[in-house]
């Protein structure tokens, strides 16, 4: 049995350098939001994001329209990985996408377990969520102290979570369907497919065609932002590392900056405003904020070791030779950050319920601050690589003799 080094692509570097700054301006931007609706504003801040402008309110434009580019970014991300990242090895892809299986549905579960059968039942799917930018920004801040396949495995982890998500929003947060849009959402996207057979490698039919299906999705009753991840996957991509001439790889590498410092810190601003009320932190003893707490801080890191140790004692998948079951539970433990897919889901999950939206957020809050310090001590204390010589920008895995 052999160890073979493999360099981390330029690609992911700049993917994970720009999630780090990504996360650490959220923080900012949410600390801003916070004081703002509770030092300085006061209600007046959460109602400007009400205002409304086109026919639509800011946040409306906002968690609609510009979380679209996000998850458009997610899709591209999502599609790189498949064909030349950690996920497009069946063998290297299977424990991540197990991880990632084990980390949405035990927290589910234990949200679901408090409240089954009561009006809060919506909420199921807002600790089911991973903030791929806060879980690798608190990553980074460990270094060397952490082994290079770590920051591979938990990307990938997160990968798959934000594509659970997706498939989640589109299943149960769908609101009344419009069978007349929703067709000619498919057709657009069905067209621009055909653009992607034929070769066409211009990014501007792409673009325009991905406005249409994001207004046909918006009118459909199915969450527009789907239109984001659809137009990734109609976007020629070339498998080739870090290829440049790609249309996939120019448009991902162009929106890594718009998204982690405007987009991001735009959606954390408009929906972190939460005014702090005097019963507000005896509310989280109440079932749905409970679910969403235990849901990140115990469900996740629980799902996601305990199916990854069944796959690999069953011996379905293996761990990378330099990770041990301590960083499979560290990074669940950072999996435990939801925040902005979290927040994005209760605002689906309780449309119109303020009460249960505030609720919510300060539990996802309150359970995000707690899992990354949480992740950050445990791997601190307990993440020093094993027989391996610190070179992060190396990964080694198990090869078969």
């Amino acid at each position: 049995m052999s160890i073979v080094k493999k360099r981390l692509t330029k690609t992911f570097n700049e993917f994970f350098d720009s999630e780090k700054a990504s996360g650490i301006i959220l923080i900012v931007c949410t600390v801003i939001s916070l004081a703002l609706a509770n030092l300085i504003l006061g209600e007046q801040y959460p109602k400007f994001w009400l205002t409304y402008v086109g026919g639509l309110s800011i946040e409306h434009w906002i968690n609609d329209g510009l979380m679209a580019i996000f998850f458009l970014l997610i899709g591209l991300e999502l599609k790189r990985e498949l064909y030349k990242g950690e996920l497009s090895n069946f063998k290297n892809a299977m424990l991540p996408i197990f991880a990632a299986i084990g980390g949405l549905a035990t927290p589910a579960l234990f949200h679901y377990l408090l409240n089954r059968g009561l009006t809060t039942q919506p909420g199921i799917g807002i600790p089911m969520a991973t903030d791929i930018a806060f879980a690798l920004g608190v990553l980074a801040l460990l270094g060397k102290r952490v082994p290079a396949s770590l920051k591979v495995f938990l990307t990938a982890v997160a990968v798959m979570d934000d594509l659970g998500a997706i498939v989640v929003i589109a299943v149960f947060y769908t609101a009344e369907i419009s069978t007349g849009y929703l067709f000619a959402a498919m057709i657009v996207f069905g067209v621009l497919s055909l653009l992607n057979k034929a070769k066409v490698m211009s990014l501007v039919p792409y673009m325009i065609g991905g406005a249409l299906m994001w207004y046909f999705m918006l009118k459909s009753g199915v969450h527009a932002t789907i239109a984001g991840v659809l137009l990734a996957f109609t976007i020629p991509f070339t498998p080739v590392e870090d290829d440049e001439t790609s249309p996939s790889y120019k448009l991902e590498h162009f929106l890594h900056r718009p998204v982690a410092f405007g987009i991001l810190p735009l959606f954390a601003l408009a929906n972190t405003g939460i005014v702090i009320g005097a019963g507000a932190f005896a509310a989280l003893l109440n079932p749905n904020e409970l679910g969403i707490i235990g849901g990140l801080i115990l469900g996740k890191p629980f799902g996601i070791f305990l199916l990854s140790f069944t796959v690999v004692m069953l011996g379905i998948c293996r761990l990378p030779l330099d990770l041990n079951w301590k960083h499979v539970f560290g990074a669940g433990l950072l999996g435990g950050i939801g925040f902005t897919m979290s927040i994005f889901i209760t605002n689906l999950a309780f449309v119109g319920n303020v009460a249960e939206i505030t609720g919510s957020k300060m539990a996802i809050l309150v359970a995000s601050l707690l899992a990354g310090i949480l992740g950050f001590t445990f791997l601190k204390l307990f993440g020093q690589p094993e027989d391996f010589d610190d070179d992060m920008d190396a990964m080694d895995f198990e090869e078969d003799d």
